[in-house]
């Protein structure tokens, strides 16, 4: 067959368009095959992480907020802080009902944190991590709470005038032994009423009034100040020995005001009662909240807390004793030792505080 120059060109031009079309669907299959799964850092965030946690407390450290901030870093989620005061809180919830945002309820106090559940505000807490890591009697009978930390109740005393070898018990502070050398701060304050609402339990009510009429009659001014003020008083001579809690000291021990670590070094710290009932204790804890939108982020969050780290940080900042046995004790409660605490059902706290109430106005503890 005979082409012209037109036929030619022509064919050439189809050919080369036919090789092009081929190439290029090589080289697109090529391209498919060559392609790479996104790599994890690229990969959209799943549903377990990122979102948020919203906490209603009553808990004001700054060591609750760097550890806020570094669970945030770790996993993603957001934490959003309401502060207030317990009761204000646990009415606020109780107003909002379903349509709380609030995820996690923290507080001091056991006996305020089982008003929480018997109000209805809380649900039970599931959780194998936190089985494992907070003991049974630092937590709910039935899981609506359970402890962060604990601070005790102690005698603080002047290292100068007292010997602890004349330490023993509470009820020993009751005793003309010690008239006029007694310092403690207003019944008013929900630690002395937990504290008297705990002997209600252990020595029965006639018995527990009696011996705070005895802690009155021996106090060596009127009841003024925090606990701090109690340590200061000893210091400047006012009285010999104080009620207080035991962080107060070592807050006191590491201030920037030499005058504090001057009190705190003038004091000693005396753990009553390890031949009987043991030393008063109380909480730090949290409970979930019933209508919670973020349940797992805040048992998450609950679980982090509890860890040997965080529980490190918050002993090592604020002084308070870990739920966790394996975190490390900061130098000073290193040093005071271990000690027996009372055994006693937290929700009792809250239970008999009208009746501490009551004993304390009629026995004149202001």
């Amino acid at each position: 067959m005979m082409y012209n120059k037109y036929s030619s060109t022509l064919f050439t031009l189809l050919f080369v368009i036919v090789l092009g079309f081929i190439a290029g669907c090589g080289s697109s299959d090529s391209a498919q095959s060559n392609a790479k799964e996104p790599s994890e850092e690229n990969k959209p965030e799943s549903s377990e992480t990122g979102g948020e946690v919203n906490i209603y407390t009553a808990r004001h450290y700054d060591v609750d907020k760097e550890l806020y901030d570094q669970f945030t870093e770790q996993t993603g989620i957001t934490v959003n802080v309401v502060e207030g005061k317990a009761p204000e809180l646990i009415e606020r919830m109780k107003r909002e009902g379903a349509s709380t945002p609030a995820d996690l309820f923290l507080t001091v106090d056991g006996g305020i944190l089982n008003t929480a559940k018997t109000e209805g505000i809380l649900q039970p807490i599931m959780s194998e991590d936190l089985d494992k890591k907070v003991p049974n009697d630092l937590r709910d009978k039935e899981n609506h709470w359970i402890a962060l930390s604990t601070r005790a109740r102690v005698i603080v005393y002047a290292k100068d005038r007292v010997d602890a070898s004349q330490l023993s018990t509470y009820e020993d502070l009751a005793t003309d032994k010690w008239k006029g050398k007694v310092v403690v701060r207003s019944s008013t304050n929900l630690y002395n009423q937990s504290m008297l609402a705990s002997f209600i339990d252990i020595m029965g009510e006639e018995q527990a009034e009696k011996w705070a009429a005895g802690l009155v009659a021996n106090f060596a001014r009127e009841p003024e100040g925090g606990d701090r003020d109690q340590a200061k008083a000893i210091a400047s001579g006012i009285g010999d020995v104080a009620i207080m809690n035991t962080y107060y000291v070592g807050h006191m021990a590491s201030s920037e005001e030499p005058e504090e670590v001057k009190v705190a070094e003038s004091v000693g710290v005396f753990f009553p009662n390890q031949q009987t009932t043991g030393t008063h204790i109380n909480i730090s804890g949290a409970g979930l909240v019933k209508h919670s939108k973020n349940k797992d982020n805040a048992i998450k969050l609950l679980e982090f807390l509890t860890d040997t780290e965080a529980q490190t940080k918050i002993s090592q900042a604020n002084y308070e004793f870990p739920v966790n046995s394996q975190a490390t004790l900061p130098e000073l409660l290193q040093n005071w030792g271990m000690f027996k605490h009372q055994k006693i059902d937290f929700a009792k706290y809250g239970e008999l505080n009208p009746k501490a109430v009551e004993i304390a106005n009629k026995v004149g503890w202001k």
